[in-house]
């Protein structure tokens, strides 16, 4: 019942990425199931839920209202000694989603195209033959499962144990895996609702940052992220900043989410004969935010569509599917690239340096650094004889 013994292309993972790679690839006629472990699709969420306004192009949706939570026009940033830039858009940038029900509208939107959606489907291996990725072993409701398909996704995360099981070769460096800890709280204050809060600061977020993402008049996601190897946890540092601060340290906890953020480790390889590898599962993500669903939706897309002209073509091998590594760099990673290089100058800085960064600063060099301009950044420092980073910035 429910499950066919063969499909086009199975996806693993029913986040953002995979469902983009499942409703792509629906709308141009592939046969596609998607599979995902939990009992139902967003059980979880790990996140703090800000989403680009532009993101969803590539899929040509329209998000429902029921979707987000907050719109945002703009954000706060603070350096260690609390210089505030005030980033104001003029309008609605982005929103604060409501990340289950988004989640699950995707789905739908994936079932809308054609393709089958099984939650309670944990995937434990993949089916190898003649060195090819063709299929995968599932359990669903305590049933085994060996589905056959001519293209698997891995989308399930991270951790992908789907990669890891079809023998990608994965390393996951806990210099470039973030830990991330977050509360969502209610009954606090907040500056502006229509304002995200990143606070910089070595000291309070070790090569991370805390965040602030309004839900509501008094309702926010307030979250860290810090260098994965620390010998502190996230949740520490996050209750320090939390009890430090009077406009939340008596919020009501709605709710506790943790996990592993990477941001860093970009792949210039993210295919092998019968396999593409999305979203985090492939370290698509913005590397000095750590924000992944736009990225993820991005990835999907281009995946759905390759895998479809590889499947036309009747030729899934890793060097078919590795169209889908050069139109992501081209539309993504180099990007991605640029900010890697900010972030590994920005998490080596003390609190003093950065303060002196700060008030060095103008808010327009800021949004340059931010999207990824490491030109302005080493050029301030070098400038101010930062003599202790000069041989790390250059070498």
């Amino acid at each position: 019942m429910f499950i066919k013994p063969e499909y086009d292309l199975i996806v693993v993972g029913a986040g953002p990425g995979g469902t983009s790679t499942a409703i792509t690839a629906a709308k141009l006629g592939l046969d596609v199931l998607v599979l995902e472990k939990q009992q139902q699709v967003a059980m979880f969420k790990r996140c703090a839920e800000g989403f680009a306004i532009g993101a969803l192009e590539e899929l040509k949706l329209k998000m429902p209202r029921k979707c987000w939570r907050q719109e945002i026009d703009g954000s706060y940033i603070y350096a260690p000694n609390m210089k505030e830039f005030l980033i104001d858009l003029g309008q609605t940038g982005g929103y604060v989603l409501e990340r289950r029900v988004f989640d699950k509208w995707l789905a739908e939107e994936a079932v809308k195209a054609g393709a089958q959606v099984i939650a309670d489907a944990n995937v434990y291996d993949v089916i190898k033959e003649n060195d090819f990725v063709c299929g995968v072993k599932a359990n669903f409701i305590g049933e085994e499962y060996e589905i056959r398909s001519k293209v698997v996704v891995a989308a399930d995360g991270v951790e992908s144990l789907t990669a890891r099981r079809a023998g990608f070769p994965i390393v996951n460096n806990p210099i470039l895996i973030d830990s991330g800890f977050q509360y969502e709280l209610d009954g606090i204050e907040l500056k502006d609702p229509r304002k995200l809060e990143f606070y910089i600061s070595n000291s309070m977020a070790p090569r991370g940052y805390i965040w602030v993402f309004p839900k509501g008049e008094s309702r926010a996601n307030v979250g860290i992220g810090i260098v994965g190897n620390s010998t502190e946890t996230a949740k520490r540092y996050l209750d320090d900043f939390i009890k430090k601060n009077d406009r939340f340290k008596k919020g009501s906890v709605i709710e506790v989410n943790a996990g592993a953020i990477p941001v860093g480790g970009l792949m210039k390889n993210m295919v092998m004969n019968g396999l593409v590898l999305v979203g985090d599962a492939a370290h698509q993500v913005y590397p000095i935010h750590g924000g992944g669903m736009g990225e993820a939706i991005i990835a999907g897309t281009i995946a759905g569509k390759v895998i479809w002209r590889c499947i036309e073509h009747n030729d899934w091998s890793e060097s078919a599917l590795s169209e889908y590594n050069t139109l992501w760099w081209e539309k993504r990673g180099n990007t991605l690239a640029k900010s890697e290089k900010v972030r590994e100058i920005v998490e080596k800085l003390t609190d003093e340096q950065l303060n002196m960064l700060a008030d060095s600063l103008t808010k327009d060099d800021l949004m340059k650094i931010v999207g990824g301009n490491a030109a302005i950044l080493t050029k301030t420092l070098l400038r101010f004889g930062v003599k202790s980073l000069k041989k790390k910035i250059i070498g």
